[in-house]
């Protein structure tokens, strides 16, 4: 089969954090074809964006025109637009092909605070929603789109379902910009035989790596929506992908920095029984000899904890770990579950004993544990986003 096809109109951002280059870094990822439509050129970086150039709409036009009669299209992400000539121009491309999946990201205001749309193209986004088949403002794109109140979450809804009603497009309404330690998404639909109203709520995730976040989601929203997900799926789907990538991130540049979309490894179908090697542990006599062999064979060092514990990354994403103490005799294999309450069931039936029943651990993995014929340990394991760094992991990075 070939990848699926995304077409991305959006503009580029020198930094590397957001726009069409977390754009393309998210679609390859998610195993995606990525095609651009560049609207405008920014220069900027963490602390902020310097210079904005648009793109004339004809060259943007050309641009979509070409790689759809050539390649072909199964998904399109709109981000950041450059004009009101050119919101009303690709609005009217994307009108005359009904039912491809649009992803609309009507980008205003950049991270940093940089204003990257005017009031003109700010009112054409209405066009492009439209066509869109869910729209993905947060909550201060929500008030500007809106003309709304969005004091409360009552007031949120509100205005939700009445842009919802007006311009037809699904809204899923992010609660980044909300306070709290938890963040809540909202998706509002009015399509017959879709729930009017689905939420998605995970904590916050400290830290300033988050440049780029809209730009992760609705990229990921539109690779799920090709691969045919239903829009509730995709969604799920594609907020797990921008939180280990928030997680994941490195310390780069000195305001908000980018995201870790390369990072991400993950196979995001939690309903996979099938376990997938992800991690080995072996015991160790002393750490710096080990951990000497191991960056020698290639493994990338991502983890050292005192003179007890290391870990290493392996260029396919799997981890091997050492670690000095008395009670570990022998290796232990961690094997990945998308959904460890299917596995266990269904290795059971073929015969298996397990030591330790599904268990939720400290760290936020969901655990079970059996032995192997040669006395091995093998733990079977659910972790989302904690896959490679679980919490009390994180500091010894």
């Amino acid at each position: 089969m070939n990848p699926p096809r995304i077409l991305i109109v959006a503009g580029s951002d020198s930094g590397g954090g957001a726009g069409i280059q977390a754009d393309i870094k998210t679609a390859t990822m998610l195993g995606c074809h990525a095609m651009t439509a560049i609207t405008a050129i920014t220069a900027q970086n963490t602390l902020g964006v310097d210079a904005v150039h648009p793109i004339p709409t004809d060259m943007v036009m050309a641009q979509v025109d070409c790689v759809i009669r050539d390649i072909g299209v199964d998904a399109v992400k709109i981000g950041m637009i450059g004009s009101a000539r050119t919101a009303a121009a690709l609005a009217e491309r994307l009108a005359e092909m009904p039912g491809l999946p649009i992803v609309f990201d009507p980008v205003m205001i950049a991270t940093s605070g940089a204003t990257l749309a005017d009031d003109a193209t700010i009112a054409a986004f209405a066009r492009l929603m439209r066509v869109a088949t869910v729209t993905t403002p947060n909550l201060p794109e929500l008030k500007a789109l809106s003309g709304m109140s969005i004091l409360d979450k009552a007031a949120q809804r509100s205005a939700a379902r009445s842009l919802v009603q007006r311009r037809g497009s699904a809204l899923l309404v992010k609660g980044g910009h909300a306070k709290g330690r938890q963040v809540t998404d909202r998706l509002f639909q009015q399509s017959e035989g879709t729930a009017p109203e689905i939420e998605w709520t995970g904590s916050r995730l400290d830290g300033e790596a988050t440049h780029g976040t809209g730009c992760t989601l609705s990229t990921a929203i539109a690779c799920e929506l090709a691969k045919d997900w239903t829009l509730p799926e995709a969604i799920g789907r594609a907020r797990r992908f921008v939180r280990i990538a928030i997680q994941d991130a490195a310390d780069l540049g000195q305001g908000h920095g980018p995201m870790a979309q390369q990072a991400v490894r993950l196979d995001l179908n939690q309903s996979r029984w099938s376990p997938m090697l992800n991690h080995v542990t072996v015991p160790a006599n002393g750490l710096g000899e080990s951990e000497h062999f191991y960056r020698l064979l290639g493994l990338r060092q991502i983890v050292r904890s005192d003179d007890r514990y290391a870990r290493f990354e392996t260029e396919g994403g799997a981890t091997l770990s050492i670690e000095v103490e008395q009670q570990l005799a022998a290796p232990v294999i961690y094997l990945e579950c998308g959904d460890l309450d299917v596995t266990v069931p269904y290795l059971k039936a073929q015969g298996l004993s397990f030591v330790q029943e599904p268990t939720d651990e400290k760290w936020g993995w969901r655990e079970a544990r059996l032995v192997d014929p040669a006395g091995n340990t093998v733990c079977l394991y659910q972790a989302g986003e904690m896959r490679r760094f679980p919490p009390w992991r994180i500091g010894d990075a």
